[in-house]
């Protein structure tokens, strides 16, 4: 008697029924009738009461096994048979490294051509005179090239967990996804925006003392304008991967953060470019435009908050999502002030056209890991209600990337992917004639060291700010990828500077890191 309860206990205690099991008490899938409790008896002799839940949940279930991660014979297969560890997640797809690198490769690639392509852009522009006499518009490259990582990741990362769950499944949820996400952006790219003009303004100011209105209205109306028709233009292009990508049998977490960045950064560019050029020109005939430009914009704000407030969906983001994405402007901001010094210097020109570049290859990465690492733990519940997610004080690297477990086995392919990527980016971009550098070796290996460290140690930070988020109870689609993508540009042109400063040291000519 013991064995046969035994027997019929185990299918529950994996986390799944087993549908043709004697005694499950299962209506069958035409009925859709919830089974009666059976009792059972626990180890201690008290008695245990199990619901078996409808098969209309048994479908639900079915759709998520089909969103993410691996199967549970994996897991089961794992060397780590510890009891004491709190309850996994369910792990639904079989997902192999190979499946991983492979949905991966091709947005991973996509998306640093697209972010070469903006370096080129940057290159380009950097000599053009609303650059040389308003220097303050470098302050904003890497504020407002986040803003993929604020509001279009974050968007991409939110939508694809809803589509991964079942939230998606129904037109009328997916048009209700639809527009309040949408007003949401709207409302965080103008007040980002003009925060990051702001920002630009007061790091311009602090070194040098000088302060100039036109300058600074410039700066508002390019930065608000900027951000404003970027988020518009790239949300509409995130809903529309992810649809297909659900539509596709592709899980949406591979590739939409990427595909937001491989267009992000050069339409973000090309747009700051183009706008603040025409603002620039409008400053001796008609000066009025430019806070005309800035007005227009801020005023549309009321609309978008009454919509995205009307939207159970977006309601509690407008409220408390304001933090990660003012703090991650702040942060690329600073970023931005050190592209701004290294650039300004004749000796280290060649610098722009790496920035998008190595900026964007990690936060794409980090990117893709924060998104996986979110759904995996939204499928065991709401954050902050798994014990067995319990955040984690300082991870060990090994638990990060050397474990067998499906976001370790991630982060290993996201980090393998650094080297041949940035070296097809690297021949790209020489092929183009751009950056004013020569590949040598020890460029290669230096620039190889930056590119490197910085996508460790931003894997290894989104293992632990992840569960440490989820264990606040704080969602990590809207709070963790705008930190790491931040983190991403600071420490990306923190590395990359450094790199030209110590060639430059050494005195490596050949590189003709100047020009």
């Amino acid at each position: 008697m013991t064995s046969k309860l035994e027997q019929e206990e185990t299918p529950q205690a994996n986390g799944a029924a087993l549908p043709g099991a004697p005694g499950d008490g299962l209506a069958g899938p035409e009925h859709g009738q919830r089974a009666e409790p059976s009792g059972f008896l626990a180890p201690d002799g008290t008695g245990v009461e199990v619901v078996v839940l409808e098969s209309r949940a048994n479908a639900k279930g079915v759709r998520e096994e089909d969103a993410l991660l691996e199967n549970g014979s994996q897991s089961n297969e794992s060397d780590d048979t510890s009891t004491d560890r709190g309850p996994e997640p369910a792990s639904p797809l079989k997902e192999t490294s190979f499946s991983i690198g492979l949905q991966v490769l091709f947005p991973f690639l996509l998306a640093g051509f697209g972010t070469v392509a903006a370096g080129m852009v940057l290159d380009i522009v950097q000599h053009w005179d609303v650059f040389k006499y308003v220097t303050e518009v470098f302050i904003l490259v890497p504020a407002l090239l986040g803003l993929k990582g604020n509001l279009e990741m974050t968007l991409a990362s939110r939508l694809s967990t809803a589509a991964n769950i079942g939230q998606m499944d129904t037109p009328k949820e997916l048009w209700k996804m639809i527009t309040g996400n949408m007003a949401l952006i709207q409302v965080q790219a103008t007040v980002v925006g003009f925060l990051a003009s702001i920002a630009a303004v007061v790091f311009g100011w602090i070194p040098d003392g000088h302060f100039s209105m036109a300058h600074a209205v410039l700066l508002c109306a390019s930065s608000v304008a900027t951000a404003f028709i970027a988020s518009l233009v790239l949300g509409m292009i995130m809903i529309g991967v992810i649809i297909g990508s659900r539509r596709m049998g592709i899980n949406p977490d591979n590739v939409a953060t990427p595909i937001a960045a491989s267009l992000g950064d050069l339409i973000t560019l090309a747009l700051l470019s183009g706008i603040s050029w025409g603002l620039y020109k409008e400053l001796e005939s008609r000066a009025y435009v430019n806070p005309l430009v800035c007005a227009f914009f801020v005023s549309l704000l009321p609309v978008w908050i009454v919509v995205a407030k009307s939207n159970s969906a977006t309601r509690e983001v407008l409220y408390s999502g304001w933090e990660p994405v003012i703090i991650a402007m702040a942060i690329s901001s600073v970023g931005g002030l050190i592209l701004d010094r290294t650039v300004s210097d004749p000796n280290f020109a060649g610098m722009a056209v790496f920035t998008p570049v190595i900026n964007g290859v990690g936060g794409n990465l980090v990117a893709v890991q924060a998104s996986r690492i979110s759904t995996y733990l939204h499928m065991s519940g709401v954050p902050g209600d798994s014990p067995g997610t319990a955040p984690r004080k300082c991870p060990s690297p090994c638990s990060t990337f050397c474990s067998s477990d499906v976001n370790s086995r991630s982060a290993r392919v996201l980090f393998l992917l650094v080297v041949p990527g940035h070296l097809v980016f690297l021949y790209t971009i020489h092929s183009m004639q751009g950056g004013h550098t020569t590949l040598t070796l020890i460029f290669i290996v230096f620039y190889m060291t930056a590119a490197l460290l910085q996508v460790l140690i931003l894997l290894y930070i989104a293992d632990w700010m992840v569960h440490w988020m989820w264990g606040r109870h704080l969602d990590p689609d809207n709070f963790s990828i705008p930190y790491l993508t931040a983190l991403g540009d600071l420490i990306g042109t923190g590395l990359l500077a450094l790199s030209f400063h110590v060639l430059w040291l050494i005195g490596d000519r050949d590189s003709d890191v100047g020009d």
